[in-house]
């Protein structure tokens, strides 16, 4: 008998990630997350399965901690993939390396190459820092590796007994010295280094402080090109581009060339080797800037060509989901090289298309509503791709799937991506998982799309109503699987969330309507969608909660500072104060307020006051609980710190509650447990002032 939604069981979660299909098309391999016996932490390991679906995906690697990216060699022969298998390996014991006496401190994760017809895997790589990112050589004899290390072997510690530690402090002299989810990165930024497959030489590709990333060999295998800033003062911008280095002597060329600042990534060499495609924008529309598929000379410096100019599409928006995350999708040739498959969101489904790179013609492959994801294609015999990807919806997990997508127009129709995997089948398989409906309403002249997610009414009454705001603002919500908003549904309350001006996957217009306006706008479009919902009797008017994360935290702050509608409200890693979150965390700097608000908190303090959160604190009287992760480098917890300070100051409603040793991607990749226990804090939230009409703050337990 089917039951509700619980919290913990995010326990039983199994994730694919990464998706690589071999080079024949038969098999494909992807990486398996799923929660370490502990629940605090995770396991990743390689899986397999074959493209006809004549057996159940089998597990391939020992995954005893984590083991990813696998990347195929030409011939299919064996699989290249990143692991920290060897601190495993060293601390247990058992086939341990003699030459090393303790883990690794640096430079745990490295290449491991596993033979796809029997045999152990064996270690490529012991560089002194992390291996992040592996790209094959076209004749299969080399593998181009994105590490940090500046050497290619780990140095001794030549310390004696009695020695201090080695000296710890930090002194950085450019911004962008960190990175949330990672801490300090300024010190081994990644470079791009060649592996000998056979002997294991190491030769280091390009060097200094930018970081060289996303790797792609060109089909002769004389170039490679990556992404990287290289600029002149590179700290102060938001500009990255594509680059080409000569393999032999290391040569490396510009390719994106164009003047001022830019974002492009996610390189692709055409089959013939002239082209690079990627996805990309010149910030026309500032930092809501939508990415269309390019391709540039891959032979010289050229300002480019935008293929999907007239399309109206983003090609690397962000799906929201609390249980894969997002990953931009890098563009697909057609062995032909005369179109490429992009990914992209239209009216909250993530889609494939198709760019016919002469005509620029954009054709829809796929109609749905889902969320695909992390594709990787190959070419079939009839001229066409073999893609596999990730596919979600609004009731269904992530699982394995393939495309078959023909050489020719695949038709008004629409193509269907075929299941290979049903990893959460049994876990969840009495759990009731509610599916929403799909809403839309017009605010300003604009159509706003939202989904609700309706709880059973109640004495005859409707269920109260918790509103869901998504970060950015740049990214969007669809028809994907949030795990919070089903654990709220099961505790008796109706969920709503909407993509308001500022989101991505409806057009330019709208993901750039909210420049220099965060908090007005984007609550007109979502007070709108709740009213037409009390209006057509679904919910309860007079038990409203709000929550949100990141810029929903801000907006959720912003909301209850406007209005008392809400009985109350969860503002998570949210930005209260503009000034200060302009000039401090992991994107500090003058672009940021430059993109959003077309100056910066030195040049501009009033817009910056009038536009904060913390400014109207003193009209906030909903009861509000503050949740903050203590090592959050992208919205630093003194933003959350400083609104408790005012409200607390004030005899509010209020309680912070903050989450130890997590970063901004508490609710996505997380500790297991902490994941779990800021749902049930959530919930708990919401159901004593809302479920129980309770006034006072609950007990703290």
């Amino acid at each position: 008998m089917p039951r509700p939604a619980r919290a913990a069981d995010l326990y039983d979660l199994r994730v694919p990630l990464e998706v690589a299909v071999s080079p024949d098309g038969e098999r494909i391999c992807f990486t398996l997350k799923q929660v370490s016996p502990a629940k605090d932490g995770y396991r990743s390991a390689l899986w397999i399965v074959p493209v006809e679906g004549s057996a159940e995906p089998r597990q391939l690697t020992l995954g005893a901690k984590n083991e990813h990216t696998p990347r195929w060699s030409p011939d299919g022969r064996t699989l290249a993939y990143l692991s920290d298998r060897e601190s495993v390996l060293i601390k247990g014991g058992a086939g341990s390396d003699p030459a090393i006496s303790e883990p690794p401190k640096e430079g745990a994760t490295q290449v491991w190459l596993l033979p796809m017809n029997g045999g152990e895997p064996r270690q490529l790589t012991r560089l002194p820092q992390d291996a992040d990112d592996i790209s094959w050589s076209p004749d299969g004899r080399q593998l181009c590796v994105v590490s940090g290390a500046t050497t290619a072997d780990r140095r001794p510690d030549e310390r004696r007994p009695g020695d201090p530690p080695p000296r710890d402090a930090h002194l950085v002299d450019r911004l962008q010295y960190m990175a949330n989810g990672v801490g300090y990165v300024y010190k081994y930024p990644p470079n791009l280094w060649l592996i000998d497959v056979a002997s294991g030489d190491a030769r280091r590709l390009t060097s200094g402080a930018s970081r060289d990333e996303q790797p792609a060999w060109s089909p002769n295998g004389r170039q490679i090109a990556f992404v990287s800033n290289r600029h002149r003062d590179a700290d102060l911008t938001w500009r990255t581009d594509v680059y080409s280095v000569d393999v032999r002597s290391g040569e490396v060329r510009l390719v994106t060339g164009g003047r001022g600042d830019r974002d492009f990534g996610q390189p692709a060499f055409s089959p013939d080797g002239r082209w690079i495609a990627c996805l990309g924008h010149r910030w026309q529309a500032r930092v809501s800037t939508q990415y269309d598929v390019w391709r540039f000379r891959a032979d010289r410096q050229s300002e480019g060509e935008n293929l999907t100019a007239g399309s109206d599409l983003d090609g690397a928006a962000a799906m929201n989901s609390d249980l894969s995350g997002f990953a931009v999708n890098r563009p697909a040739w057609f062995a032909d090289g005369r179109a490429l498959v992009f990914g992209a969101p239209i009216e909250g489904s993530y889609e494939l298309f198709r760019v016919d790179v002469g005509t620029r013609d954009v054709e829809r492959l796929t109609r749905g509503r889902h969320y695909l994801s992390r594709f990787r294609a190959v070419p079939v015999a009839n001229g066409g791709l073999r893609i596999g990807l990730v596919r979600s919806d609004a009731v269904s997990p992530p699982d394995v799937h393939v495309l078959e997508v023909p050489g020719g127009p695949a038709g008004s129709r629409g193509l269907s991506p075929r299941r290979l995997s049903r990893l959460m089948a049994e876990a969840w398989r009495e759990v009731d998982i509610v599916a929403p409906e799909m809403r839309w309403h017009e605010s300003d002249g604009r159509r706003i799309q939202g989904w609700f997610y309706r709880a059973p009414d109640r004495d005859g009454r409707p269920a109260p109503l918790v509103v869901q705001i998504h970060g950015g603002p740049a990214t969007l919500y669809g028809w994907s699987l949030m795990w919070e908003w089903q654990c709220l549904v099961a505790a008796g309350m109706s969920v709503y969330a909407c993509n308001p001006r500022g989101s991505q996957g409806y057009g330019q217009e709208l993901l750039s309507a909210n420049y220099r306006d965060w908090g007005a706008g984007p609550m007109a479009d979502i007070m709108s969608g709740v009213d037409a919902l009390i209006a057509d009797g679904l919910v309860d008017g007079d038990r409203l909660g709000v929550t949100g994360g990141s810029y929903g935290g801000y907006l959720t702050s912003w909301m209850v500072g406007h209005t008392d509608r809400f009985k109350a409200a969860v503002s998570a890693r949210s930005v209260n104060d503009l000034t200060s979150q302009m000039l401090s965390g992991d994107i500090a700097g003058p672009s940021f307020g430059h993109y959003e608000y077309g100056a910066n908190p030195w040049e501009d303090p009033e817009l910056y006051r009038v536009h904060s959160p913390i400014t109207y604190a003193e009209r906030i009287r909903t009861p509000l609980l503050i949740q903050h992760a203590e090592k959050d480098l992208r919205t630093p917890i003194t933003q959350g710190e400083e609104l408790f300070t005012i409200l607390r100051s004030l005899r509010r409603p209020v309680r912070m509650l903050r989450v130890p040793e997590e970063s901004h991607e508490l609710t996505r990749s997380g500790a297991p447990f902490r994941r779990v226990e800021n749902i049930e804090r959530i919930s708990d939230w919401f159901r004593h002032f809302l479920v129980e009409g309770k006034r006072r703050l609950p007990p703290i337990s």
